[in-house]
């Protein structure tokens, strides 16, 4: 395949995924036809045919799944809906989690809707026993697509539409579930799987490296304690983990060399065959065993597509050049999921192919394997590092060097065992199980040494957001400084690398607020940024399952700002919806100052009650503490209010208080008060944001925080009438992700803008604003 063409077709699959929306099916028909024609007169431009191929490719791919998504009307209705099992069952301690295919849907009244596909599904309590395969009719409330959307968060959207998933939801009522077959109908694939795990979970009954076993053997990782994977983050060690090219090579691999040794022993099977072409192809059925094993994850298919390109020019006696297996790979994987292009996996996988191409193919090969295995860590740790920081805004340092040692330690002991072990466990016999706890136990030590090794302080740091044309540099820097030696000027890649290192995100100047308010479903979390002081208001919720939105969404946005410590944490009250992110956030970023209007309640070591009357001054940014006036309150009437201003705009934050305290708010501070940016209160409740406080405050914007399809009708149609009927400007988290805007202090205001809007792409939810 010429590597303009197959260049050009991912170019193409890869551009529509860069859109914002889905482009209108005829086109990608024009562009097909008038690239075909500019291919036909200048065969030169075969590429941008292909371009136009790799479009239309993934047009008709992501259709599939965003041309008829599940209605916005219908989020939390009512429904029922009827389909098999389509996962192995997440068991966890508080929900058992699944994917289900649904093949018909009913309302509540028994009439069909027109609705099928894959839904995720939490059942937090009176959940069955289920199996892979079966098929359920379930009494279920759904919802689209659709997840918190913040600068530097985890883009949960992006996720679903990658897995294929058209809505989440949890099952209602408690008797919501009837099975109706239990047979595994197409899916006995995972029905075995998950006969598989469950045998790992008995034969390991209690060993804290459960989890690690059903990963490298089933790619299992819901058992994997966070704790676990963060070590191998910091260590640079996760791709070890999840089954991928890496794993698949390494069975394949190891069979073809068994395979040639014993296929070579025989004349008469060596006259039938050659010795490497068998080899080749029970290596490709051993790649393809392990996949299926580890259920076709989609990083599994990207493998084994490489390897039968790699393995049928072998078997065909054809010669690919390096490069050219690359491409052919690169688009079979890309014709076979056009959405690969989605998973950061698939940019890291043949990423590191690319770099290990262009360090080590011009090279003459070395005697010492260390050297060569070293060379080829440099390659790999050098050239992703970009890659890494931009995908996850985090790389370990150590990665090179434990990697040195961990890779072959891996290959060559641990991964062996580890199959081997459970394949010894599945026979019938007293004891065969032993060997798989003394496996279990030995990667217990492993896990010891890396749990070391991430704790130190240097073994990983976080680098904050960097402007596009900074990415783009030290990408090319680091193919610079890995080009072959022959290539003069190769230094210049240390410079092109540079700004990576040096470039820090734009700061607020003298007398400006830079105010966000992020996405954290029903809940409550704002960033206020001045030149001098950093502001946390509200940390957001926490829920029983472990998800902090504190850490999972709060620190990454601080960190992406480059915020590593907080001035002034104000936690409105106690209440979980405000102050249940509080703890995990300051395990990530220490705040110099807490406040809070129910400090004994909330529980943080160091908080002090904020009273009414405090202030301070942030380079010529006034804070404003307006309540509450003493400290025994209790509950929403507790909460802190906090006004913001600079020059002659302010903003206000009122938590959760009612009428009546905004009512003694605005006799206490008089008909002359004003605010331009006001922060509903109570998420846009009935009992807040009283008409009182509108009509003197008079904003330009109200904001409101609240989730998306929240069971209890946030924000308020009352609330929403009284703010059309005064022409207020509205903005909602649920809708628009987080919002956020910019003050000066000659009274300028950049509008308030939210982030599904400013950073939407094709897959981003956009629901459907009510009346």
């Amino acid at each position: 395949m010429r590597l303009d063409v197959g260049l050009g077709f991912a170019l193409g699959v890869g551009g529509l995924h860069l859109l914002p929306e889905m482009p209108p099916w005829w086109s990608g028909a024009v562009l097909l036809s008038a690239l075909a024609v500019a291919a036909w007169v200048r065969p030169r431009a075969s590429w941008a045919f292909a371009f136009a191929l790799g479009f239309c490719w993934a047009w008709m791919h992501a259709c599939q799944g965003l041309c008829t998504p599940f209605p916005d009307e219908l989020a939390r209705a009512p429904l029922v809906v009827e389909g098999r099992v389509a996962s192995i069952p997440a068991v966890e301690t508080h929900r058992t989690r699944f994917l289900l295919d649904v093949g018909h849907t009913w309302d509540e009244h028994g009439t069909g809707l027109d609705f099928s596909g894959r839904v995720r599904i939490s059942c937090y309590r009176d959940c069955p026993a289920l199996s892979a395969g079966e098929r359920w009719r379930i009494n279920v409330r759904l919802k689209p697509r659709h997840g918190s959307l913040n600068p530097g968060g985890f883009d949960y959207e992006r996720w679903l539409f990658e897995q294929g998933i058209a809505a989440t939801g949890y099952p209602r009522g408690r008797e919501a579930f009837e099975r109706l077959d239990a047979g595994p109908g197409a899916y006995w694939l995972t029905r075995l799987r998950q006969r598989l795990a469950e045998h790992l979970a008995g034969a390991l009954d209690g060993s804290p490296q459960l989890g690690l076993i059903q990963a490298l053997t089933l790619g299992e990782r819901g058992a994997l304690e966070r704790e676990t994977w963060d070590t191998f983050t910091r260590t640079g060690t996760n791709h070890l983990v999840a089954i991928s090219g890496l794993h698949v090579g390494l069975v394949a691999g190891g069979v073809f060399w068994l395979a040639r040794r014993l296929w070579s022993l025989s004349a008469r099977l060596t006259l039938l065959l050659a010795a490497p072409r068998a080899a080749a192809v029970f290596s490709l059925l051993a790649g393809f065993g392990y996949a299926a094993l580890a259920g076709f994850a989609i990083s599994t298919q990207r493998a084994l597509i490489m390897l039968a390109v790699v393995l049928g020019a072998l078997f065909w006696q054809r010669t690919l050049r390096p490069y050219q297996a690359l491409m052919l790979a690169l688009v079979g994987v890309l014709v076979w999921d056009p959405g690969a292009v989605l998973s950061y996996g698939f940019w890291l996988s043949f990423g590191a192919v690319a770099l290990l191409l262009l360090h080590l193919g011009q090279r003459l090969p070395s005697r010492d394997l260390w050297t060569r295995w070293g060379r080829a860590q440099w390659a790999v740790g050098l050239g992703l590092l970009p890659l890494l920081f931009l995908f996850f805004g985090q790389a370990s340092l150590i990665a090179p060097l434990v990697n040195l040692v961990a890779v072959p330690l891996f290959s060559v002991l641990i991964l062996p065992l580890v199959l081997i072990a459970g394949l010894l466990s599945l026979v019938p016999f007293a004891g065969l199980d032993v060997p798989l706890r003394l496996v279990a136990e030995g990667l217990g030590w492993c896990l010891n040494g890396l749990d070391w090794l991430a704790a130190r302080p240097w073994a990983a740091v976080h680098l904050p957001a960097r402007p596009l044309w900074a990415w783009a540099s030290a990408l090319l820097g680091a193919v610079l400084l890995l080009a072959p030696r022959g290539l003069p000027g190769r230094w210049q890649g240390l410079i092109l690398m540079l700004p990576l290192a040096v470039a820090r995100p734009d700061a607020p100047g003298w007398g400006e607020v830079w105010f966000s308010l992020l996405d954290v479903g029903q809940g409550l979390a704002v960033v206020v940024e001045t030149q001098d002081g950093i502001l946390v208001y509200d940390a957001g919720p926490a829920y029983p399952g472990g998800f902090d939105t504190g850490a999972m969404m709060v620190a990454p946005f601080l960190r992406s700002r480059g915020i590593e410590r907080i001035d002034r944490l104000v936690v409105s009250h106690a209440d979980r919806d405000h102050a249940g992110g509080a703890s995990g956030l300051l395990a990530l970023a220490p705040a110099e100052t807490i406040l809070s209007g129910e400090p004994e309640r909330l529980g943080l070591a160091g908080a002090e009650p904020c009273l009414a009357g405090e202030t301070w001054n942030w380079s010529g940014v006034d804070f404003r503490l307006l309540h509450p006036q003493r400290a025994d309150l209790k509950g929403n009437e507790a909460s802190c209010v906090l006004e913001i201003r600079t020059g002659e705009r302010s903003i206000l934050l009122t938590g959760d208080v009612g009428a009546r305290t905004e009512e003694r708010l605005v006799a206490r501070l008089g008909a002359d008060w004003r605010v331009a940016v006001l922060i509903a209160g109570h998420h846009g409740s009935a009992t807040s944001t009283s008409a009182r406080l509108l009509d003197v405050t008079r904003p330009e914007w109200v904001l409101f925080s609240s989730g998306y399809a929240n069971q209890f009708g946030f924000p308020a149609p009352v609330v929403r009438e009284r703010l059309a009927e005064r022409g207020i400007q509205t903005l909602n988290t649920a809708f628009d992700g987080a919002v956020q805007f910019r003050l000066g202090p000659d009274g300028w205001i950049d509008e308030p803008q939210g982030r599904r809007e400013r950073a939407g792409r094709l897959w981003t939810h956009h629901p459907s604003r009510p009346p």
